[in-house]
């Protein structure tokens, strides 16, 4: 299977300013990715979408591929990730060249592994599924069988539309939340049904210690604090 690792990076940040280029550990942010997705094997090209002169010449320096100014069109607060997707794709499409999937890959989810990202890929090409993200676990005070949500007369029901509330923890099924680190989707499903999900939604559980995604200050202290403690465990 043909995919496309894309890694979108737009000069816009309000929580981080330029944070896909701020300097973590000596190291600009979007260079974890970049290597990441260069190391993988699963992974036919791999490029970076911008519309940031800056973003695109670091990017350059770093090795990546960057065939195309993103349109500033596209590069707005309010832009979507599936029309980043859909505007590689047909640029693409338009020269001739087509891919069987893209492998969406976020530049602040940093301190994913390259063997996890083949595993990921590689469960989606097995699966034959519409798509696979990349998710983490719910704490089980969160689960979603354990949430209300309130009606119009003002009282609350269960989240999940049941009935009966799950009265043990041990009975609660597990829940997953999407944490950005991975998005692979069928090429015909982005064009054709506008989705970067399908019907086919598969999963693959992160390793807790690659769970930090960077959006706002607080995060990237975390991300700090998680390298330090990474290097001295490595001593």
């Amino acid at each position: 299977m043909k995919i496309l690792g894309l890694i979108p990076a737009r000069g816009g940040s309000k929580g981080l300013p330029r944070k896909n280029i701020k300097l973590l550990d000596g190291k600009p942010l979007i260079q974890y990715t970049i290597e990441i997705a260069q190391q993988s094997s699963l992974l036919h090209s791999v490029i970076v979408s911008s519309e940031d002169e800056e973003i695109i010449e670091v990017s350059k320096s770093l090795g990546a591929e960057v065939p195309f100014v993103r349109p500033s069109e596209l590069s707005l607060d309010n832009s979507t990730s599936l029309s980043v997707v859909q505007h590689t794709l047909n640029f693409y499409k338009e020269r001739g060249e087509a891919f069987d999937a893209v492998c969406l890959l976020q530049v602040t989810y940093p301190f994913r592994e390259v063997h996890f990202l083949d595993e990921a890929i590689d469960k989606f090409i097995k699966e034959d599924s519409d798509s696979l993200i990349s998710v983490s676990k719910i704490p089980h005070v969160y689960n979603p069988h354990w949430a209300f949500v309130s009606n119009k007369d003002g009282y609350l029901n269960i989240a999940t539309g049941d009935e009966e509330i799950i009265t043990r923890r041990q009975d609660l099924p597990d829940a997953y939340h999407r944490n950005g680190s991975i998005y692979i989707t069928k090429s015909s499903i982005v064009l054709e049904e506008n989705s970067l999900y399908g019907s086919k939604m598969s999963y693959i559980e992160s390793p807790n210690q690659e769970d930090i995604n960077i959006d706002t200050e607080e995060d990237w202290k975390l991300a700090e604090e998680y390298l330090v403690n990474r290097k001295k465990l490595s001593k």
